[in-house]
């Protein structure tokens, strides 16, 4: 029993650092969600406060936010370890990443329905200062016709103390924007990035990039363009206004609402001849890099040499120190 009232009834889903459970609570007699946080034994003790303040902050930050796209917190109590708990409405409904496991790719108004939704929960949390920094398929909740999105766990909250250290990079790899991956500041316009990378998967059954490491798949994120989606018309048009490399060029929320109300409208249908299949997709860019080119770096004599191993550095540090370097060898591309 968790803070005398709430009584774990089974586990609903398992991330990297925590468990959600369907519980009930007994002084209300209703079911509910809790999050329980679970941070690996071999963190240091400052490590662990600051994952248990970032827990702290998800509830504070879900909590000023009254939305039927976003849910809903509840409470937060901590445990007899000392642990924070978030407890939260239970969601009865599958996420966008269960839905695309079972059918690959979706049609077009249910995709645009879904990125409609998203868009005006991303735009209720971003009039609060608040960027998700972590939207993906599996925060994506599907109750009925609603659409939710859940899990602030890594929100960036103005005025708050950052938890973050400089350079550190937070978020879901294949979704991250490339300032994200670059460390740099992320606001509302890196969210509307990762809406498009998430509808881009329900497009194509994968996200807009892919690569067998993270440091590759950041290189990718950083320098490439996505192959064209299969479908054209204004939901091709949010796709690639949106995976814009810089921000500033990137759709504004009005923009995307209409062009999204347009395959969603009164009388609108699918657009079945604008979806092409894989063999039709060949005609794409030819000043980028497909995904399995060798990459060439500059060295401190401007001669180029291979990418370093993945393995040479962390991740994050790996990826990190390549978007430098290859912003300062060509700071108009990059």
């Amino acid at each position: 029993m968790l803070a005398g009232r709430y009584r774990r009834l089974g586990r609903i889903g398992q991330g990297g650092m925590g468990v959600v459970w369907r519980a009930y609570d007994t002084d209300l007699e209703r079911e509910v969600a809790i999050k329980e946080l679970r941070v690996p034994e071999q963190v240091t003790e400052q490590e662990r406060r600051v994952w248990y303040a970032r827990m702290q902050r998800e509830a504070r930050a879900a909590a000023r936010l009254r939305h039927p796209g976003i849910v809903t917190v509840y409470d937060r109590v901590m445990g007899e370890d000392g642990r924070p708990w978030i407890v939260m409405e239970l969601i009865h409904g599958q996420s966008l990443e269960h839905l695309l496991t079972e059918q690959e790719a979706l049609p077009e108004q249910q995709i645009a329905a879904i990125g409609l939704a998203m868009l005006e929960a991303l735009s209720a949390a971003h009039s609060h200062r608040i960027v998700h920094r972590d939207v993906k398929p599996a925060n994506v909740l599907l109750e009925g016709d609603r659409i939710v999105l859940t899990d602030f766990g890594i929100a960036a909250v103005e005025g708050d103390a950052t938890l973050t250290r400089p350079g550190t990079v937070l978020g879901t790899p294949a979704y991250m924007s490339p300032e994200q991956i670059a460390g740099q500041t992320v606001t509302p316009a890196s969210d509307l990035w990762s809406l498009a990378a998430t509808l881009y998967a329900a497009v194509e059954g994968r996200p807009p990039f892919t690569a067998l490491t993270h440091g590759a798949l950041f290189i990718a994120i950083a320098t490439q363009d996505p192959a064209p989606p299969k479908c054209g018309g204004p939901l091709a048009q949010v796709l690639n206004g949106l995976l814009r490399k810089d921000p500033a060029n990137r759709l504004s929320v009005t923009q995307i609402r209409d062009l999204l109300t347009t395959v969603t409208g009164p009388g609108t249908k699918p657009d079945t001849q604008s979806c092409r299949s894989v063999d039709q997709q060949s005609a794409t860019r030819t000043d980028t890099l497909s995904y399995t080119d060798d990459l060439t770096l500059p060295d401190d004599k401007g001669r180029s040499q291979p990418a370093r191993a993945a393995e040479e550095l962390p991740v994050e540090q790996e990826a990190v120190a390549i978007y430098r370097r290859l912003a300062e060898a060509d700071p108009d591309r990059y």
